[in-house]
């Protein structure tokens, strides 16, 4: 099964960073928080895809020049069930975030993120 890592990442303002570590890279940022709640979306922004020595980052890892905090917030494995430019539905299994989640077209750049079912 493909991995993810999610970061928590202090830069202008604090966000969620999403990536993949094998498989497809992709990274999303959910700049409030991750999706929790199967009754509330959280927004999921496509972010620059980073070079495979940004994703194995550590705990307080200090990033660029201005030192901005980034912290392994979650990781583990996902199955995908959907992937296409409209929609990317997973399941995954970390250890903070084990559920259905999906990040679709809604219109515009940004997608709702949205947890489908509880852990």
């Amino acid at each position: 099964m493909p991995r993810f890592v999610i970061h928590e990442h202090y830069a202008r303002s604090p966000h969620f960073d999403l990536r993949s570590l094998d498989g497809v890279p992709v990274s999303w940022a959910a700049p409030r928080s991750m999706p929790d709640d199967p009754n509330k979306n959280r927004l999921a922004i496509r972010a620059e895809d980073h070079a495979p020595s940004h994703l194995t980052y550590k705990d307080d890892t200090l990033v660029g020049a201005d030192a901005v905090k980034v912290s392994i917030w979650d990781s583990g494995s996902y199955e995908p069930h959907e992937w296409s430019d409209d929609e990317v539905v997973v399941s995954f299994d970390g250890k903070r975030i084990a559920a259905k989640s999906a990040i679709f077209r809604a219109g515009g750049e940004n997608r709702p993120f949205h947890r489908m079912e509880r852990s």
